[in-house]
């Protein structure tokens, strides 16, 4: 077998690999060979046929094997001899393709080798971290919104109609084609108006009621209506008024503690303190993030593979288009074409992935299964009810799993850089970080 270089440009690289004819024999025999004691055939025992007739019989089929073992054979020893790394998948062709049995194999393989990635100095990376304390005012703030949310409802002034918002108290009796249709009444419900408990239609008929009034509601049910039965059919609720309630904030106080599981009003105070900082660190370590990065940018030179970064460029502009057209949900709107701006910033992103790729690898950063299971729980959160099958889908689609395993693998990376570099904190006000993590936002 003989591996000869044609093509040493940069990170181009071209081989014309040639698998002599009697390589490509002897590797047929021994497969034959290795076959041979498991073969029956008539006339034969079993393990007993002659080599040339299974040669004659099997000899064609396995010559395509041959041919595509040698071949992965000489790529692996090349590269392994060689120390490249392909950026991408090698392109290989056979260049003699009027090839018949008893002529020499020759292959032309072609590839883009990933560079040779500089040596980066961690200690010298200076960064600063933003460190915003839980104030007073913030976690009133929390506390009110808090508030709000467990809002409790109090009877308006008799005579006050109803906005929307408010609480309606009532008894109804609904009815298609006149006849009263199971799960169609209640005593005593209390509806909020606006919230979308009831179908289309039904509460915004309601916005203007007052207590002791008799209301007649009429309503069509959705063609896709999960009771078959009253599906796309109209439908009318005799309604009568209770009672018209106005929201009204609950009081910040021990009761409302309770209600979001916290011993006592200090409690809580101290649970707000705690997640607000924790809010306020994972914004921090964005902005962080985002400097230590552009700090790696600019550390170190080395060549780029062309195919690395037209693929991702192309991936941006598709990313970009679907961004800015969201109506457009297709992709067949033909190949978009990379800007100067794309081709910088995937030279950007290129670098970067290849860089804190070598720091991972150096510093023998992996994701564990433990990390990776926790990451696709989140996940499937998103998708409640079918939590399960989303798990299994993960577990069986190598890409996905790819996929959710870079982003994890790049923040140890970064954490690991982190622990390495000069860091200093810095105590600023939740404002200021809010003004650091919007500036971000505008860089994208």
């Amino acid at each position: 077998m003989q591996v000869t270089e044609t093509l040493n440009d940069g990170l181009k690289r071209g081989y014309a690999i040639t698998v002599t004819a009697a390589e490509l024999d002897a590797k047929v025999n021994e497969k034959l060979t290795e076959a041979q004691p498991d073969v029956e055939m008539k006339g034969f025992r079993k393990g007993k046929v002659p080599m040339a007739l299974l040669k004659k019989q099997f000899g064609q089929r396995l010559m395509g094997e041959a041919m595509q073992e040698s071949i992965d054979g000489a790529m692996s020893e090349h590269f392994e001899a060689s120390g490249d790394r392909p950026a991408m998948q090698p392109e290989v062709k056979m260049t003699n393709e009027d090839w018949k049995e008893g002529d020499d194999v020759q292959v032309d393989m072609s590839y883009e080798a990933l560079p040779e990635i500089p040596e980066v100095d961690l200690g010298k990376l200076k960064l600063e971290r933003l460190v915003v304390k839980a104030d007073d005012a913030a976690v009133d703030e929390t506390l009110t919104s808090l508030a709000e949310n467990a809002q409790d409802f109090k009877a308006r002034k008799k005579g006050s109609k109803a906005k929307d918002g408010d609480q309606v108290v009532f008894d109804f009796v609904g009815k298609v084609d006149g006849e009263v249709f199971e799960g169609g009444s209640a005593e005593g419900h209390a509806l909020v108006l606006g919230s979308g408990q009831f179908i289309p239609g039904f509460e915004e008929q309601l916005v203007g009621v007052k207590a002791d009034e008799d209301k007649a509601v009429t309503v069509s049910f959705p063609e896709d209506y999960q009771a078959e039965h009253l599906a796309g059919k109209e439908a009318v609720f005799d309604c009568s008024i209770k009672e018209v309630k106005e929201p009204v904030p609950a009081e910040i106080n021990d009761e409302l503690a309770t209600k979001y599981g916290a011993d006592d009003l200090a409690g809580l105070k101290t649970r707000i303190a705690e997640q607000l900082e924790g809010e306020y660190a994972g914004a921090a370590r964005a902005v962080m993030k985002r400097a230590l990065l552009d700090q790696l940018d600019t550390a170190v030179s080395f060549d780029l593979p062309p195919s690395l970064v037209e693929a991702e460029a192309k991936q941006i502009a598709h990313q970009l288009y679907h961004e800015e057209n969201p109506e457009d949900t297709g992709h067949d709107h033909g190949e978009m074409e990379p800007t100067a701006e794309h081709k910088e910033l995937a030279e950007r992103r290129v670098r970067l992935g290849l860089l804190l790729a070598e720091l991972g690898q150096k510093a023998e950063v992996e994701v564990t299964d433990a990390e990776m299971s926790q990451a696709i729980m989140q996940q499937a959160r998103q998708y409640p009810g079918q939590e399960r099958q989303f798990f299994e889908f993960v577990q069986q689609n190598q890409q996905m799993q790819q996929q959710m395993r870079a982003p994890l693998f790049e923040d140890k990376v970064v954490d690991h850089i982190v622990e390495n570099a000069s860091v200093t904190d810095k105590e600023v006000s939740k404002d200021d970080l809010q003004k650091a993590v919007e500036a971000l936002e505008v860089d994208d």
